[in-house]
């Protein structure tokens, strides 16, 4: 069985297929982008907005990166799964990375709103600088926490590792279908609430990954349910409980916004460094 599912996994995360991948969201990358540039030149020359609620970013160009930063994010979505059965270190950092293309995502929202004519002491020039310094924190963190996975001892292999991965690895294809369903369900959901509903999505960058990070949430907490069965040992129960709860504080981020999104993302991040960090020093002392 456990053949069958290396085959299976290595078929559908080929490196041919992950190459097309790629082809497809630079495509779509690019598409979006000129498809922004000419919704943007047509608000500003002709006021045609479609778009409820979405004027901050169609009134100014740089606004039309934030259409492929977010084809960006879904191929690091899809990275996090293919990672996924590597380990959950690793799949924890690229939660973090991509927390980060959103908070930098974000920026390219927040830029056009700004009002220099008042002052630089406003609130959105104030938003925008606490984004900032957010990504440099967050960005320096995210280098410790792989610095800090660098150096942890590696597990030789054995029979219930070489189990266990192959439970992640089934995950993971699992997971795959269920990134498309997502992003087409939140596509759609947005779709016919803006074009159809005329409503207003208050927090946009929170579309798809609120259900995306709970999906992780529920994959992490089953992760970690199953290697109760392969390890007894308190320091990596620890680790993996750690680790969920950093997940969760992400999922929490985006419930808020302002510098208290802010500060949930940098504990979250913080938490699951110290987490490691720990975990660390376990290992090398029982070695």
């Amino acid at each position: 069985m456990i053949k069958i599912i290396d085959l299976f996994h290595a078929k559908v995360f080929s490196e041919k297929n992950i190459k097309n991948f790629e082809k497809l969201i630079l495509y779509f990358a690019v598409g979006g982008f000129l498809i922004h540039l000419v919704l943007v030149f047509l608000n500003l020359k002709y006021n045609i907005n479609y778009f409820v609620g979405l004027d901050n970013l169609l009134s100014n160009p740089i606004s039309a990166l934030y259409t492929p930063f977010s084809f960006i994010l879904v191929y690091e979505a899809f990275l996090l799964i293919f990672y996924f059965p590597r380990s959950f270190t690793t799949s924890i950092a690229k939660e973090y990375e991509i927390i980060s293309l959103v908070l930098i995502r974000k920026i390219f929202e927040d830029i056009p709103e700004l009002n220099l004519d008042s002052g630089i002491y406003n609130q959105q020039s104030l938003l925008l600088l606490y984004d900032l310094i957010a990504i440099i924190i967050i960005f320096y963190l995210i280098f410790l926490f792989k610095k800090t996975i660098s150096t942890i001892p590696k597990r030789k292999p054995n029979k219930n590792l070489v189990r266990f991965i192959s439970y992640k690895k089934t995950l993971s294809i699992i997971l795959l279908p269920l990134l498309l369903i997502l992003c087409i369900s939140n596509l759609f959901d947005w779709t016919y609430s803006v074009f159809i509903n005329n409503e207003i999505v208050e927090n946009i960058n929170a579309v798809f990954f609120i259900d995306f990070f709970t999906v992780l949430i529920l994959v992490d907490v089953f992760v970690l349910l199953i290697s109760f069965q392969y390890t007894d040992k308190y320091h990596q129960i620890i680790r993996n409980t750690g680790f969920i709860i950093s997940t969760i504080l992400l999922r929490l981020s985006f419930s808020v916004s302002g510098i208290s999104s802010i500060l949930i993302l940098i504990i979250g991040i913080i938490f699951g460094l110290i987490i490691l960090r720990i975990y660390r020093l376990t290992e090398l002392n029982s070695n």
